[in-house]
């Protein structure tokens, strides 16, 4: 791989940048800077240097149907034609909600926001709002957005478990003031009973449930379905909103996304990510009407935004939308995930490789180290994560023209994905590689 182009603007990007990127997880390890690119198109990246990658990151989950889309590329320059304004409403804006509504179970109305953090920040305060309460559940290794409501124990080291199963509590960054944890209970995942017994220790406490129903920020961690049905029905007991965070799940098996796979119907959904299709950055909170309809104007909780639901996002978000309705799309969705999976567990086995490869619908991760699946315990994997395994991993895709994105050091693997772009043929030259990646390994 060439990289000379790249290193010496990486020289110029750090006299400007911290660290040299305009985001921190931008920084790749595996390259020792960001990936520099010049263009983007259906499943390939190429950078500045000339070098063509398949590419297994795909904006972090944002590029579901691809890059550079032509459906998406013609409505924004319709919005650009149109005036690219925004704090104004249009037809378009009622068309995306009618078409949200349509394919989310929860989604009896909509609020469209910027991002998946603001959209997770927008649902809590509604959840607290609508219930009078101000405490919140979440899960260990869940991610809900690199804000101070939230952010704990995503990717911290490994506290005892009490009896009770309340987790104590650390900050993902510093800067997150302790104080912040006051209103937040960790619980261990896919554990029913040590939820039951928090539900009524904490009765009449409790505003919010929120999680991750399929836990795609740890690699693809799968849920166990009897734990979501008593979180469904402990939480509707106990008049406690639950949020289904699926700015990752959203869309990815299947136009209901997490909820539709697991058959459970949260009160509130946030949404990102597959929502924009092809990178569009655009959010939203769907839920049921007695939850929304506390959202100003109608309500007093205020939820608002200059560029929410500006028109290049909209029209971008509408288009993806259509793309993802469309006949055959989650056809062409599941025979490539069994081609790529399949094709990745037989390397593996082949090659003698301590590893498992775990998917649901277009994102998946391999678990360095570990030996039994499915894998359904966070625990289980941060404590068997081979990470000097998978850094040899990366190096070596990297090096082959294959990009899986490196966030540093971590507890456990990235969540990897391929889109609606990626073909039968990718697909085979990725089995290919991985093969040639495995041995070296």
């Amino acid at each position: 791989m060439k990289r000379e182009l790249g290193d010496g603007l990486y020289a110029e990007a750090k006299k400007y940048y911290v660290g040299g990127a305009c985001a921190g997880a931008r920084y790749s390890p595996t390259l020792g800077r960001p990936l520099y690119i010049i263009k983007a198109d259906g499943p390939y990246l190429f950078d500045l240097d000339g070098n063509r990658y398949l590419d297994f990151h795909l904006s972090s989950g944002a590029t579901l149907i691809g890059h550079n889309n032509r459906q998406v590329k013609q409505a924004l320059i319709k919005a650009l034609d149109m005036g690219y304004f925004c704090n104004y409403d249009t037809s378009f804006h009622v068309e995306l909600a009618e078409l949200i509504c349509a394919s989310v179970p929860s989604a009896e109305k909509v609020r469209l926001a910027n991002s998946g953090t603001e959209a997770v920040i927008w649902a809590l305060r509604l959840a607290r709002a609508v219930s009078g309460r101000s405490k919140i559940i979440k899960f260990e290794g869940h991610f809900h957005g690199m804000h101070e409501l939230t952010y704990f124990n995503c990717h911290t080291k490994l506290p005892e478990i009490p009896k009770n199963g309340e987790i104590p509590l650390i900050p993902d960054s510093p800067g997150i003031p302790l104080e912040m944890a006051a209103a937040v209970i960790v619980l261990p995942f896919n554990e029913p009973e040590l939820f039951r017994s928090c539900l009524s220790r904490h009765k009449g406490e409790i505003a919010a449930v929120i999680m991750e129903p399929i836990m795609y920020n740890a690699g693809c961690i799968l849920p166990d379905r009897e734990f979501m049905q008593v979180v469904r029905e402990e939480t509707a007991k106990a008049g406690t909103i639950l949020i289904f965070d699926e700015v990752l799940s959203g869309f990815r098996m299947g136009l209901g996304g997490g909820q539709e796979y697991l058959g459970i119907t949260p009160d509130l959904t946030t949404l990102a990510k597959a929502l924009g299709g092809s990178g569009i950055p655009i959010a939203a909170i769907a839920g049921k009407e007695f939850v929304m309809k506390e959202l100003n104007p109608d309500g007093k909780t205020i939820v608002s935004g200059t560029y929410s639901g500006h028109l290049l996002k909209v029209l971008g978000a509408l288009a993806a939308l259509k793309v993802l309705r469309s006949p055959g799309f989650y056809d062409h969705i599941n025979t490539i995930a069994g081609r790529l999976y399949d094709g990745i567990a037989e390397i593996i086995h082949r090659q003698g490789i301590k590893a498992v490869v775990q998917g649901l619908g277009a994102r998946f991760t391999i678990y360095f180290g570990l030996d039994r699946s499915p894998v359904m315990d966070y625990r289980y994997v941060v404590n068997n994560f081979s990470l000097p395994m998978y850094k040899r991993f990366l190096r070596e895709a990297v090096e082959r023209g294959l990009y899986f994105h490196d966030s540093g050091s971590t507890t456990t693997p990235n969540h990897f994905g391929f889109s609606h772009a990626h073909s039968v043929a990718d697909i085979d030259e990725t089995l290919q590689k991985m093969d040639e990646i495995f041995k070296a390994l």
